[in-house]
C-alpha cells in the first residue's frame, strides 16, 4: 500500500490599500465580497487619524484582515504617509511569518495619461526571481522602467528585503479619479492566477 501525503495549498496574503486610482481599495473588496471572507482582526497603530468606518450598520477599523481557506486578505481604506507605509510594511511581513504566509500579492494604481481608458493595461513586478513564471504564465506584462513613489515604494522596499516573494500588480487608471475599469482588469488578472 502507498501513502501519499495530501500536498495543502500555499498560503496567500493579498493586499490593498488607496493609491491611484482606488485600485488596490476596490479590487480587495470585491474580491472580500465575492468570496465571503471573514474578518478575523484588524491592525492599529497610534499614529493612524482615529477613524472608523460604517458599512451596514457595522463598525469598521480602518485596516482590516480577512481569510478564507488559504486566502488572507489586509485591506486599508486610509492611505500611508511613507513613514506609517513603512510600519504597515514591517507588521505585515510579522503576520506573515506567524501566519506562514509563502506569497503575498499587492494590488496598485499605476496612473497613466497616454493609456486607453476603455482598456487599461496591467503590469507586474516581482520581488523575487521565483515568480517570474506567473508573470510569464498570466501574460502579464513586466513592469521594465519607471519610478515609484510614496506609500507603494516604502512597502515595496520592505517586501523586497524579505524571504517572501512578492507580486506587485499595477493597473493602469485615471492619475485623479477613482477608476472602476482598472480595477476590473486587476480582479480579472487575479482570478487567473
Amino acid at each position: 500500500m502507498k501513502v501519499s501525503k495530501k500536498i495543502s495549498p500555499e498560503n496567500i496574503l493579498l493586499i490593498g490599500f488607496p493609491s491611484n486610482g482606488l485600485v488596490g481599495t476596490f479590487t480587495i473588496s470585491y474580491l472580500i465580497n465575492n468570496l465571503g471572507m471573514k474578518q478575523i482582526g484588524e491592525i492599529d497603530h497610534p499614529d493612524l487619524p482615529p477613524t472608523l468606518f460604517v458599512e451596514d450598520g457595522e463598525i469598521l477599523p480602518p485596516i482590516r484582515i480577512y481569510k478564507k481557506n488559504n486566502i488572507f486578505v489586509i485591506i486599508s481604506d486610509l492611505p500611508f504617509d511613507p513613514y506609517l507605509a513603512y510600519v504597515f510594511a514591517e507588521s505585515i511581513l510579522q503576520y506573515c511569518k506567524k501566519n506562514n504566509i509563502q506569497k503575498i500579492i499587492i494590488v496598485s494604481g499605476m496612473e497613466t495619461i497616454n493609456g486607453d481608458p476603455k482598456a487599461p493595461k496591467i503590469y507586474g513586478l516581482v520581488t523575487h526571481q521565483s515568480l517570474e513564471e506567473i508573470l510569464y504564465t498570466n501574460q502579464i506584462s513586466k513592469f521594465l522602467t519607471g519610478s515609484i513613489f510614496g506609500a507603494d515604494a516604502a512597502i515595496i522596499t520592505v517586501f523586497r528585503k524579505s524571504k517572501i516573494p512578492t507580486l506587485i500588480l499595477y493597473a493602469e487608471c485615471h492619475p485623479f479619479f477613482p477608476d472602476p475599469e482598472a480595477s476590473i482588469i486587476a480582479i480579472t488578472t487575479l482570478a487567473q492566477i
